[in-house]
């Protein structure tokens, strides 16, 4: 492990904020130094302080402590997610025999400068009982892998010397500070101290010197694990990862709906999940492993990763992927039935042995070890299961690491479920109120037009994650871009697909699949238009108009109802029809005619979808000519075609549809998506219903 310091930046960091005083400004710098490793810190993990000289309102000068606050994170961090707290009266605590951990919040939220400031670490008075000016904590893994040992003392000691504070295994806390400070006072010269199964505090009277003794403790242990390490050999041969993403697309949506829990509200009758799928060779080598079935069992690096994965995983060695779906789903139905059964009987043990009354957290797995497939992590966001993806492919490599230098051992159930039923994490339950479509896949064929990024918009809006998909590579981008705004990069992504090819249409829901776990919501919308006369139109023209309006429908639903049914819990299509199937116009035959062949093959999939759950429902929109920025690429390629066959000039055609409907509205795919949104939340047991949005044309009433 190498310093990353540089005297440029850290004169640019003075410079930018200058204004919160060099040793703050340093403390930003090093701390993102820091965040930046992920051998270091992963997710909030970890904390930095710096002890300065700040002035009260009452113009007295006194010392203060800068530590990072809640929901910052080390990499990204700045200035004010280093809340300052007045230290003198943190120290005072010390003084206390005990401090519940409500208590503590308390006392350190009424010691802060400024009451918008975040929650400081839970760890501030560790920082505060210290006396060095600059201090660092890592969870890095190198650390971990040395102290997560039977003899893990012997073996930090071995690895690092006798010049660091060696602190046992204490659940972070007002125990913790004490025990920390009480250790340090004997050893007042030693540059860090390693907290055992927890990791690495640094100290330094200057940003550089804490931070760089951590790099040279960290590259040390580093050097140790590697000049400790065994050999393994993998017996047999190793799935390619082209085989495992193979694999990994017919196994997810199978999993995803074996990880549902039916729920009693008919709306959404399924709490999901989202899924992370992860492979590389080091991953599918990891899990080939000898021993990787028994480190699955044997907890989490640290016990704060527990909040995120759960104490273990559900590993299957024998998943029959060549034997069918049926009988992937019951390998699988077992090994979770088999967790939840454990979960359950492991929460009913610690409360009962620790004489306590805790709300009981759901019991089903966040991680999913599938040798020759790969990972698959789950969460209620997608950004929640990537976090438990990054830190199980961490939690993979380290732990085979610490194995091949002695044997991996994680602390043991009770030290587990107290940070996993921590009095603080307790008092968020139900507290955050989901959005109507949560948990759920999205997936809109055509999401580059207006009506598509429309429906993509309300969507993730109300919720849902979103695969985008298009022909058009680049408006697909500026879309994505769009809904990104709204979900974030981790809750969208985009595909490029043609709805005309099958085995395109087959590959993007594998891709949903392999990036969220499979679908919910379906929105088949791509579709073009011809102007021409019955007489006068080209019948390859033709064929090419029904192909994409016709058969890319059929071709997305038939695809979409291979993953619903593999999930086995229900979900909803909702067809992009068009006004012209109840109110048809001259020269638009061959739009027309398609419209009305993809509405009525709506209509049949929602009568042979229904015993599955699956509703399908029709929106008959008209006239949708842009969606904010974006264009309709429809109307931009017919408009003046049809403005020409209706006797009006170009620049009259959207008013000339706006006036013609009786509500006078200009329809936009907002609105259209907000009819998806109807459907697909269930706010009526409806399918193979037709909902018009089109401001009322009576020729075009549903009859």
């Amino acid at each position: 492990m190498q310093s990353r310091w540089s005297d440029a930046d850290a004169r640019e960091y003075r410079d930018r904020y200058g204004e919160w005083g060099e040793p703050l400004a340093l403390r930003v710098y090093t701390s993102r130094l820091i965040g930046r490793d992920p051998d270091l810190v992963m997710h909030g993990g970890g904390n930095t302080s710096v002890k300065i000289r700040k002035e009260t309102i009452l113009g007295d000068t006194v010392d203060a402590l800068c530590v990072k606050g809640s929901g910052w994170d080390l990499d990204s961090i700045e200035p004010p997610g280093l809340p300052a707290l007045e230290l003198e009266p943190l120290r005072a605590l010390r003084r206390l025999s005990g401090l519940s951990d409500e208590e503590m919040v308390n006392q350190q939220r009424i010691r802060l400068f400024d009451s918008k400031s975040p929650n400081p670490s839970v760890e501030t008075l560790l920082h505060a009982f210290l006396p060095h000016t600059f201090i660092d904590h890592t969870h890095a893994d190198a650390i971990l892998a040395l102290t997560n040992q039977p003899n893990g003392e012997e073996m930090v000691r071995e690895a690092l010397g006798d010049d660091l504070v060696l602190v046992p295994y204490v659940m972070p806390g007002f125990a913790l500070a004490k025990l920390a400070a009480e250790l340090s006072e004997k050893s007042p010269a030693a540059p860090g101290m390693v907290l055992l199964k927890h990791g690495l505090f640094t100290f330094g009277d200057d940003a550089r010197t804490s931070y760089e003794r951590t790099i040279e403790i960290v590259d040390r242990a580093e050097a140790f694990l590697a000049g400790r390490a065994r050999p393994v050999s993998v017996p047999g041969p190793v799935a390619s990862v082209e085989e495992a993403r193979t694999r990994a697309a017919r196994v997810a949506p199978i999993l995803r709906g074996l990880l549902a829990t039916a729920t009693p509200g008919a709306d959404q009758p399924y709490r999901r999940m989202v899924l992370d799928y992860r492979v590389s060779e080091e991953i599918l080598t990891a899990l080939a492993e000898p021993s990787a079935a028994s480190l699955a069992e044997r907890g989490p690096l640290t016990p704060d990763h527990v909040i995120r994965t759960k104490a273990n995983p559900v590993f299957v060695a024998d998943l029959p992927v060549d034997q069918g779906e049926e009988a992937i789903r019951e390998r699988l139905r077992t090994a979770i039935d088999e967790f939840r059964r454990r979960y359950d009987a492991y929460f009913a043990t610690q409360v009962a042995a620790k004489k306590i009354e805790r709300t009981k957290l759901d019991p089903d797995p966040r991680v999913i070890l599938l040798p020759g497939i790969g990972v698959f992590c789950a969460g209620k966001s997608a950004k929640d299961a990537r976090i438990a993806s990054d830190l199980t492919e961490h939690t993979l490599r380290i732990k085979a690491q610490a194995e091949r230098a002695g044997r991996y051992e994680a602390l043991g159930d009770g030290d587990l479920f107290d940070m996993e039923y921590w009095s603080l994490e307790q008092a968020k339950l139900g507290k955050a109120a989901e959005k109507p479509l949560a948990r759920q896949i999205a997936l809109v064929t055509g999401a580059a037009g207006a009506i598509g990024v429309g429906v993509c918009l309300e969507l993730a809006r109300e919720g849902a994650h979103v695969v985008l998909t298009d022909i058009d590579p680049a408006g697909l981008e500026k879309a994505r871009v769009r809904v990104a705004e709204i979900a974030g990069n981790a809750g969208c992504a985009a595909v490029t697909m043609d709805v005309t090819d099958p085995a395109s249409v087959d590959a993007a829901l594998d891709e949903a699949c392999r990036v969220f776990g499979g679908v919910d919501i379906v929105v088949p919308n791509a579709g073009i238009a011809h102007v021409g006369s019955l007489v006068d139109t080209d019948p390859d023209r033709f064929d090419k108009v029904v192909d994409v309006n016709l058969g890319g429908y059929f071709h997305t639903m038939q695809s979409a109802a291979r993953v619903l049914k593999a999930q086995a819990t229900g979900g909803n299509i909702v067809v992009q029809a068009s006004k012209n199937v109840f109110g048809p116009g001259a020269d638009f035959g061959a739009y027309s005619a398609s419209k009305a062949a993809g509405h009525q093959l709506g209509k049949v999939a929602a009568i042979e979808l229904a015993p599955a759950g699956i509703r399908v429902n029709m929106i008959n929109a008209d006239a949708v000519f842009s969606e904010g920025e974006t264009p309709s690429g429809l109307w931009n390629e017919i408009g003046a075609d049809r403005a020409a066959s209706k006797g009006i000039g170009a620049d009259e055609l959207q008013e000339h549809y706006r006036k013609r409907n009786l509500l006078h509205a200009t329809i936009s795919g907002a609105h259209v998506g907000r009819a998806v949104v109807f459907f697909a939340s269930n706010q009526t047991p409806t399918t193979g219903a037709t909902l018009p949005v089109d401001g009322g044309v009576a020729a075009a009433f549903p009859r």
